[in-house]
């Protein structure tokens, strides 16, 4: 998309937590970098009756408590675009939201393209789907759908289906933010780009494969979408999932849209159902009494699982994931610990060897743990780590996960979207554990979850608990 085209960005969810959180800021950085077309409108949507001065109120206040600070950035300019809809929308009924779009056309031209966001649960896709095509939404348009795109398998086919019989595939952004994180697309860099880790990254060389997504973070403000969700759905199917297709990738033909979602949906067509006996779910003590969740709830708010990818490059390594809300420490992480090689220092080895590290918090940063010789007259083998902190790469100018994506949707690139077909195998891959479930253990807030999850990473143990700092 040139500079010059006109958009008009609809945000559905638009008073919700998601959007105050991480879609607002995403688009007020986006006009701080001068990322935005030249033409330009944010039309909020929700079911609530908000005059155009109360939302843009609302955003300020968004931006207040989690930044960047309004003063910091474009305000005025920005704040003339904001308009709100309210009413709903829905294929019945559209509320205000045509008569806005109509009313705000007359500042940014009848060209305009359409971006319609959906940050909505996901039980409302379908709907708000139906509904662009009835009010002559669609044409031309991109759609961003949050996730989890679907709830199970069969809400995952029948929300591909309503969606493709309302839009071509092109037209789809499936957002995962992780795939949007400097550290997740350095990990193409560092493979790609460095012959002694493109030599490194198969089972040749690795033994197992770490990818941990702690969080101290409770749930109380998105407490009624999260005990529909749990941890399994808001995490392991979605996020971590695509970061395992991002590691266990076969080269792609280039870095294209179309060859490098080919190779991420690619080998998760290999990965292998999960086995209930090597999943670990858990619930932090407490969370029934959250407001808006079920007093005998059994919903997941701790997952660890041992996922196993049958291609050559990666059969018989243990990809170990784990992520969950109220544990000791917040963390994002994927870690390829290395196996040991034989010859003469095989039997003076330290337990902890030599591992690699990207660091997906903040900017990212790259840590890769050697095995040395102590300094000193003997021969002593310790480890030690180098770090390169991304944001310290010179020249240098690291985006949040959620700017990158909708500048990338701006554009029109859809590499670090996913694809429906990537989709149908992660579904398969987690459909037993859904017919299956483990039984829910209860946890300490504070702690790294139910015990019982440790045995899943043996011999190695969590790295990031042995480690924390």
């Amino acid at each position: 998309m040139a500079d010059d085209d006109a958009v008009v960005f609809v945000l559905f969810g638009a008073t919700g937590d998601l959007a105050k959180r991480m879609v607002l800021p995403a688009f007020f950085q986006l006009a701080q970098h001068g990322l935005m077309p030249e033409r330009w409108l944010l039309i909020g949507n929700g079911r609530g009756d908000v005059s155009h001065e109360d939302f843009k109120g609302r955003v300020h206040s968004a931006l207040t408590e989690f930044g960047p600070k309004p003063e910091d950035g474009p305000w005025e300019d920005f704040s003339r675009r904001l308009r709100f809809a309210g009413g709903g929308f829905e294929k019945t009924n559209p509320g205000s939201l045509l008569d806005v779009i109509e009313d705000g056309k007359r500042d940014v031209g009848t060209d305009a393209r359409f971006v319609h966001y959906l940050a909505i649960p996901p039980a409302a896709f379908g709907k708000v789907t139906e509904g662009l095509r009835q009010h002559g939404l669609t044409a031309g348009a991109r759609v961003v759908y949050e996730k989890p795109f679907g709830t199970s398998p069969e809400s995952f086919r029948e929300l591909d289906r309503v969606v493709h019989e309302v839009l071509q595939e092109d037209q789809v952004f499936r957002i995962d933010h992780f795939l949007g994180k400097e550290g997740t697309q350095d990990l193409h860099a560092l493979r790609f780009g460095n012959g002694v880790f493109d030599r490194l990254w198969s089972a040749e060389h690795v033994r197992a494969v770490q990818i941990d997504v702690p969080e101290t973070l409770d749930i109380a403000d998105r407490a009624t979408f999260y005990d529909a969700t749990g941890a399994m759905l808001d995490m392991i199917v979605t996020h971590l999932f695509q970061l395992a297709a991002e590691v266990a990738m076969e080269t792609p033909a280039s870095l294209s849209a179309s060859d490098l979602q080919s190779a991420r949906e690619d080998v998760i067509a290999g990965f292998r159902p999960l086995d209930p006996d090597e999943v670990v779910l858990g619930q932090f003590e407490g969370y029934r009494d959250t407001e808006g969740v079920a007093p005998d709830s059994q919903t997941d708010t701790f997952v660890a699982a041992r996922l196993w990818i049958d291609t050559p490059r990666w059969h018989g390594v243990p990809f170990l994931l784990r992520t969950g809300k109220q544990l000791k420490a917040s963390a994002q992480q994927i870690s390829l610990i290395c196996r040991e090689p034989g010859g003469p220092l095989a039997d003076q080895l330290p337990p902890d060897g030599t591992v690699l590290t990207v660091s997906l918090s903040g900017s990212g940063a790259i840590d890769l743990r050697v095995v040395l010789k102590r300094p000193g007259p003997e021969l002593v083998l310790t480890t030690g780590t180098a770090r390169l902190p991304l944001e310290q790469v010179p020249d240098g100018d690291p985006l949040p996960a959620y700017v990158r994506l909708i500048h990338d949707v701006i554009v029109g690139d859809r590499s670090l979207f996913t694809r429906p077909d990537g989709l149908a195998h992660a579904w398969e891959a987690i459909d037993p554990v859904l017919k299956h479930r483990p039984e829910v253990q209860t946890y300490p807030r504070g702690s790294w979850g139910p015990a019982a999850a440790d045995q899943l990473a043996a011999p190695d143990g969590w790295l990031l608990t042995k480690n924390p700092g």
